[in-house]
C-alpha cells in the first residue's frame, strides 16, 4: 500500500531551486514538487505533456510558438496548466513559487536540451 503524502511536509524538505523532486509514480507518470524562483530556460519536451500546479505562490508559463510569439500564462496557488508536447515554453517566478509536476517517468526538465539546470539523476522524497 503507498503512504499518505502530506504536501507541506515534503516541501519542508529541500529549499534547492529548479531542482525537481519525486513524491510519487503512476502508471509511467511520475508526480514531482519543485521550488521555482527567477526565470528558467525556453525548452520542449517533443513526446510529453506537462502539468504544472501552483502550491504556493504564483508563476507564469510563456508560451513561444513557430512565429517567435510569446503567449503567456498566468498561475496562482491552486491553479495548474497543462503545457501540451511540441509547445516551446519557459516558467517565469520572480517572487517564488512551490509546484507539483505530473509528466512521463522519461520527461527531462530542461527537454530536448541540456543545461546546467538539467536534473538527471532525480530524487526521491
Amino acid at each position: 500500500m503507498n503512504d499518505m503524502i502530506n504536501l507541506a511536509h515534503k516541501l519542508s524538505l529541500f529549499d534547492d531551486h529548479w531542482s525537481p523532486k519525486i513524491i510519487g509514480a503512476l502508471n509511467g507518470q511520475l508526480v514531482k514538487l519543485a521550488k521555482i524562483r527567477g526565470d528558467f530556460s525556453w525548452h520542449s519536451h517533443a513526446d510529453e505533456d506537462e502539468l504544472f500546479l501552483v502550491l504556493d505562490g504564483s508563476m507564469t508559463l510563456e508560451l513561444r510558438d513557430e512565429s517567435g510569439h510569446v503567449d503567456k500564462v498566468s498561475l496562482g496557488q491552486g491553479e495548474l496548466y497543462i503545457v501540451p508536447h511540441g509547445v516551446e515554453h519557459r516558467p517565469v517566478s520572480p517572487n517564488g513559487a512551490s509546484i507539483m509536476l505530473f509528466e512521463p517517468e522519461a520527461t527531462r526538465n530542461t527537454g530536448e536540451q541540456i543545461t546546467e539546470r538539467t536534473v538527471t539523476d532525480l530524487e526521491w522524497i
